[in-house]
């Protein structure tokens, strides 16, 4: 059984970006298109094999410029024991996070009803709220990282991750949108597979628990809209909204590449470098509802073909496998270069997981919402910076803690 899970392990850190592409494709989206004979299923096969001829063929050629260390944990003590301040900064990290994530709600920042109306939070609280905005994520990896180095325990892990997913599901409730809270069980889930804190199998259940519960979240968070005055389509049902075969494939109707004022290189530069604090008057980015108003639709609601219809939409065939080729690679040098990963590069490889390659994402305003937390994630760099050893002693290896051991 332990070298099972060693071989699942290294696998998952051969083929992490090819993995993620794949696991919401072959547990849940292409399934439920079988299951409702969804006519485009062809396409939508299609369209996960360009992406995954991009990641795998850019992994599989990484493996001969070194392989993933395979004594993983055994090699992220050794790396990260030059930070032995690594959980200190992960409680900061997190708590401050948390703190910014529940302020942000409560003063309206990411609402349905600011969706709604096109309105920005632009008070000073409100926009030193959003420079915290990728600090779960940050919080989450150092957590891991804490983890993986022995200095943390695998259940206070998992109390963390618990009140980082309870924060996000109160935060749902106030904002009334459940599409950050799936977003975020679903990259812990697949984070934690990729660092070896999660086993397949278990993740499995929970995504039999979470479609289980599925309708009553629905339902709720259709109250909560209707209660703020938002119109609900009665229509859709909870079932319906599981339909994100249908949500895909119905990009396979236009020719492409598509334009339709979506962000270019200017844009990746003013929104991902520069923060709202500094140009406050520059317009809301969404092209979510660009692409509502493409399809027919008004200004006040986003539409998006998830992240592998809209890279079709905007680059074409070429365009999904040449940016899943991308990432791929630099993921590879994350996990790679110079030996094991550290909490910095980690740290990264949990961005590009979050933000650019999460299937749900919109195109391409998650790779400036990765720019974006990249900026937000440079203080915490410097702080670990600042706490680091300038070398490691044979006295200074940390025991493995109870429960840390895989």
């Amino acid at each position: 059984m332990k070298r099972q899970r060693e071989l699942v392990g290294g696998l998952l850190r051969c083929y992490p970006v090819s993995f993620l592409v794949l696991a919401p494709y072959a547990v849940f989206i292409v399934p439920m298109a079988v299951l409702h004979h969804n006519p485009r299923t062809g396409f939508l096969v299609f369209l996960v094999g360009l992406a995954l001829l991009g990641s795998a063929s850019v992994e599989t050629a990484s493996l001969s410029f070194g392989r993933p260390d395979p004594q993983w944990r055994q090699g992220m003590r050794q790396a990260t024991a030059r930070f032995p301040q690594i959980y200190p900064v992960a409680r900061l990290v997190t708590l401050t996070g948390i703190a910014a994530n529940i302020v942000g709600a409560h003063l309206g920042r990411g609402t349905v009803v600011a969706q709604v109306s096109g309105e920005l939070v632009d008070t000073p609280l409100g926009m030193v709220c959003a420079l915290f905005s990728g600090w779960g994520t940050l919080g989450f990896a150092l957590l891991v990282g804490s983890q993986l180095s022995g200095r943390l325990s695998r259940p206070k892990l998992y109390c963390w991750l618990t009140a980082l997913v309870g924060v996000e599901a109160y935060v749902a409730a106030l904002t009334a949108r459940s599409a950050p809270l799936v977003a975020l069980v679903f990259f812990v889930a697949a984070a934690g597979a990729v660092c070896g804190v999660f086993r397949l199998r278990h993740l499995l259940l929970w995504t039999v628990v979470l479609l289980l519960a599925w309708p009553t979240m629905f339902a709720q968070r259709n109250a909560i809209r209707e209660e703020s005055g938002v119109m609900v389509d009665t229509q859709v049902t909870a079932a319906d909204r599981l339909r994100l075969d249908s949500q895909l494939t119905a990009v396979a109707g236009f020719e492409v590449p598509v334009e339709i004022g979506q962000p270019g290189v200017v844009d990746y530069f003013r929104y991902g470098l520069v923060p709202r604090v500094i140009d406050p008057d520059r317009p809301a980015l969404s092209t979510g509802q660009r692409i509502n108003q493409f399809l027919g639709g008004g200004p006040t609601s986003a539409f998006n073909f998830l992240l592998l219809g809209n890279i079709w939409l905007f680059d074409g065939p070429v365009g999904v496998v040449a940016v899943h080729a991308f990432w791929a690679g630099f993921v590879a040098l994350l996990l790679r270069w110079r030996g094991r990963p550290g909490p910095a590069r980690l740290t990264l490889c949990c961005l590009v997981f979050s933000d650019v390659l999460l299937w749900s994402g919109t195109y391409p305003d998650s790779t400036i919402g990765f720019l974006q937390h990249l900026m937000s994630a440079v203080p915490v760099f410097l702080l670990l910076w600042l706490t680091r050893r300038s070398s490691v002693g044979r006295d200074d290896r940390v025991p493995l803690l109870r429960g840390a051991a895989r």
